[in-house]
């Protein structure tokens, strides 16, 4: 990680990125017998993050306490959930766009929000401190960027502490926040404000995507979900506690109603994920895939259909499930490819290739309004979109465009990914003695 200053100086340190947003290669070894049976694994944007989440030392307050006030650490400052970033160069040619770079400060920079530590000596004083009456910014232990140059070290672990902070004013904080807000946007950095933030340096994007699907999390369960009282965040913002006691303002701690959550060891809430499928529906031929479009989409623009996955229900059943409620068509085999988090707000997208049953291609729009028009589009149609008509959803098409073409999303997007499989080879051909390279050519 290059650093704009001299580690530990005030002010912030900025990732560095590439010209644009490319996604990360594969780690395996191609020559594996895995790799050379089923192709290089794919890398999706917002995977791949290069911190090491250490998550076992979530509840190690010592390990946590010399992080955060490490000269090395640094924060990833989210507001409202948008993170920090660095304003584009005023040389920068107008329109150009690229990756955009977070903004990570350091502890200097951040200590008047957040305080010297926010964890407390141990989870058991924070839970006998508990006062539902003060307010405290959400900080989140992210994980270590490794580095054998780093001064800090824990045990056998050498690198930067990364953690987030929510710096959105609230409560007692209020001012603090504020005021780290305003030299902030006085500085070279700013708050992104697009709904959806795929244009970040893939090496840095899952880190962002961790943070934001976690700090989410908390703000959606400030209260116990089986007795309705205040919790507090422990395991450094990945466990909700609901304390037995509140100071409530005062120095005596005073008993809070029974709750079912402490009873035994289910005084457990963990952050949730929502698996969602995701699925590129060849045709029985294996000549055309199935792409649909909402009425929000911009014109010509289609994408492959998803859904969430229901309780008991195996990621091949959704596929059939969501891909007949939205279409009418019928899906026989399908195969799984690769998946995607996609903190908005904590979705785990698995990307699959599924296959229409003959006789079972009819498309019907009728049982779900969700999709404005689906159709099958020819595979060379389609290889000719990702060359010309790519781009991210409020974004115009490429200037190679040519109006009236099909439009998809962009590489960031799984959806992507599994149409650059399938046009590839994948799932169309069988996996062959070349099917390998045909993947390894997509995925990077």
């Amino acid at each position: 990680m290059a650093d704009k200053q001299q580690p530990g100086a005030p002010g912030p340190v900025i990732l560095p990125g590439s010209t644009e947003p490319k996604l990360l290669v594969p780690i395996d070894h191609p020559e594996s017998s895995l790799s050379r049976k089923f192709g290089r694994e794919t890398v999706n944007y917002f995977s791949g993050g290069l911190n090491n989440r250490l998550s076992w030392l979530r509840t190690d307050y010592d390990f946590l306490r010399t992080a955060f006030q490490s000269p090395d650490a640094r924060f990833m400052i989210l507001k409202d959930l948008f993170p920090l970033v660095q304003k584009p160069h005023p040389s920068s040619e107008e329109g150009a766009k690229g990756p955009v770079a977070f903004a990570l400060v350091s502890h200097r920079d951040i200590a008047a929000v957040t305080g010297s530590d926010p964890f407390g000596p141990s989870e058991e004083d924070l839970i006998k401190n508990f006062d539902s009456s003060e307010t405290r910014p959400l900080v989140l232990f992210v994980g270590l960027l490794e580095s054998k140059q780093s001064s800090f070290s824990w045990k056998d672990f050498k690198g930067s502490p990364v953690f987030a902070v929510d710096v959105t004013p609230r409560g007692s904080y209020a001012a603090a926040a504020q005021g780290f807000i305003d030299r902030q946007l006085q500085e070279e950095n700013t708050f992104m404000t697009d709904r959806i933030q795929i244009t970040h340096d893939a090496a840095t994007a899952a880190m962002y995507g961790q943070a934001r699907s976690t700090m989410d999390w908390n703000l959606r369960n400030q209260f116990c979900s089986s007795c309705g009282q205040r919790t507090l965040a422990g395991h450094a913002g990945y466990k909700r506690l609901c304390p037995p006691t509140d100071l409530a303002g005062s120095d005596t701690p005073q008993p809070r109603p029974d709750c079912p959550s402490r009873k035994g060891i289910s005084n457990i809430s963990f952050p949730r994920t929502d698996p969602t499928m995701i699925a590129a529906i060849l045709s029985a031929d294996g000549t055309r895939v199935l792409l649909g479009r909402q009425k929000r989409y911009p014109p010509y623009w289609y994408s492959t259909l998803a859904g969430f996955i229901e309780p008991g229900e195996s990621i091949e059943d959704s596929v059939r499930r969501e891909v007949f409620e939205e279409s009418g068509v019928r899906v026989g085999r399908v195969v799984i490819h690769s998946s995607q988090p996609w903190p908005y707000p904590a979705s785990l997208m698995i990307g699959a290739i599924g296959q229409a049953l003959p006789g079972g291609e009819t498309i019907n729009l009728a049982h779900d309004p969700e999709l404005e028009d689906a159709r099958w589009v020819p595979l060379e149609e389609v290889r000719e979109a990702l060359v010309h008509g790519v781009s991210n959803l409020g974004d115009a098409a490429p200037s190679s465009y040519k109006e009236g073409g099909l439009r998809l999303p962009p590489h960031t997007a799984i959806a992507n990914q599994l149409l650059t499989a399938v046009v590839n080879g994948f799932a169309s051909e069988g996996l062959g003695s070349n099917a390998g390279s045909k993947w390894q050519n997509a995925a990077l």
